[in-house]
């Protein structure tokens, strides 16, 4: 497929990023995490795109995981298979019971749970088949809800990176949608008319993640400007004036015992 048809907007952004990060390079082999839904739709297109718009020579490959969440999910797959042929990138399948391994965890977090087993899949199916980059298709409204996120529920100023080298697998995690916002995804894949799965998750829409996600819109009723200043303070450079880190026991010794 030549006839690529990604707005301006969207592949300036996306370029951005990949140029910003240094995400690509000749001769890279990236493994795309397509799960079906929008996003991951869009990061496949526009990735075909950029090999095919730009001389940067690398090479791709897909992988839908199956989670076993639903039984018909292994039939729907078959949309994303074309979608990617169409694309002329291979697609890979793989089943993997997170499902059950989510009633094996207890109390902990679905969500953490799904995460890690998921990436362990990924991770091991690129070192099979000799990629060292893997695309994730996590945008913009990703990381400033991972960002409030962790300030709500750790205090630290936390979000993912959007290119990170795991030296365990000795592959490298690259974010090209970075810059891309939610609605914007949304939007293009509409008017594509994408045939977008809907997420077999049970916990779909009840997460934290969707939480913080409803809090932000709440919040931008009254402060118009929020999203973008959390976006501005996921930079190093947005630090102001913070208070010291905590002293030790050890470093208040001499100043305390002034006062006895």
């Amino acid at each position: 497929m030549n006839d690529f048809n990604l707005p301006q907007i969207l592949f300036s952004k996306i370029f951005r990023a990949v140029v910003e990060f240094e995400m690509i390079d000749d001769d890279d082999k990236i493994l795309i995490g397509v799960s079906g839904g929008k996003d991951s739709l869009l990061l496949t297109y526009a990735l075909a795109c950029l090999k095919y718009r730009t001389k940067k020579n690398f090479s791709l490959t897909a992988l839908t995981i199956n989670p076993k969440f639903s039984d018909d999910f292994g039939e729907k797959i078959f949309a994303v298979k074309k979608f990617c042929n169409d694309l002329g990138i291979d697609h890979q399948v793989r089943e993997i019971d997170i499902a059950g391994l989510i009633r094996d965890q207890n109390n902990k977090s679905p969500c953490y749970t799904c995460a890690y087993f998921r990436r362990a899949v990924v991770n091991r199916l690129a070192n099979e088949l000799g990629a060292n980059k893997v695309a994730y298709a996590h945008h913009l409204d990703d990381a400033v809800e991972t960002f409030f996120m962790s300030l709500l529920s750790t205090g630290q100023l936390n979000t993912f990176q959007p290119k990170t080298f795991l030296d365990r697998t000795n592959i490298t995690v690259i974010r090209p949608l970075v810059y891309v916002r939610e609605f914007e995804v949304e939007k293009f894949a509409r008017r594509q008319g994408f045939d977008v799965l809907k997420s077999p998750c049970p916990f779909d829409g009840t997460t934290n993640r969707q939480r913080v996600k409803e809090l932000i819109r709440e919040l931008e009723k009254d402060f118009p400007d929020l999203f973008n200043h959390l976006a501005a303070a996921m930079r190093k450079n947005s630090i102001g004036e913070l208070w010291d880190a905590p002293k030790t026991r050890d470093d208040m010794r001499r100043t305390y015992f002034s006062f006895k």
